[in-house]
């Protein structure tokens, strides 16, 4: 039952992770040079169009970072134990895609090929830490509220 729990919190956490990062490419209107909604038909224009664009591609990082943070965060809410080691499978597993996706289209700016590995990561893992810090803290009031009561 344990797998298919922290099988659904990973997909989850992807879908939002993606959602967020989609949902913050299409934020300004400036930046979308096609007509219908297929992201993944039009990515090679865009990012030819998009090429110089050196505030697209950090804005690119920053929501990467917090799509992947929230993804971190919904996954670790999910699994039941390995909080922050389930978190960080999301940012892997997003470094792994941000990867391919500038392996097949060398669009890419030389500062957004190297970030993207200090970015997946390190916000993967805060995202996880949050959660296991609150479980954490509501364990010890439990705790103390037991003692208390016992007293």
């Amino acid at each position: 039952m344990n797998f298919l729990r922290n099988t659904f919190a990973v997909i989850i956490g992807l879908v939002i992770a993606g959602l967020i990062i989609t949902l913050g490419i299409r934020i300004f209107p400036q930046w979308i040079t096609f007509e219908a909604f297929a992201p993944f038909e039009h990515w090679q224009k865009f990012l030819e169009t998009m090429q110089d664009d050196k505030a697209f591609f950090g804005f690119l990082l920053f929501i990467s970072g917090l799509g992947t943070t929230v993804g971190g965060v919904v996954t670790a809410m999910i699994v039941k134990y390995a909080k922050v080691a389930y978190a960080i499978l999301i940012g892997f597993i997003m470094l792994f895609i941000a990867m391919l996706d500038v392996i097949v289209f060398p669009y890419h700016p030389t500062f957004y090929k190297i970030s993207i590995f200090l970015t997946f990561f390190p916000f993967s893992w805060i995202g996880g830490k949050i959660v296991s810090i609150i479980y954490e803290r509501k364990k010890k009031r439990r705790i103390a509220e037991k003692m208390n009561q016992n007293k």
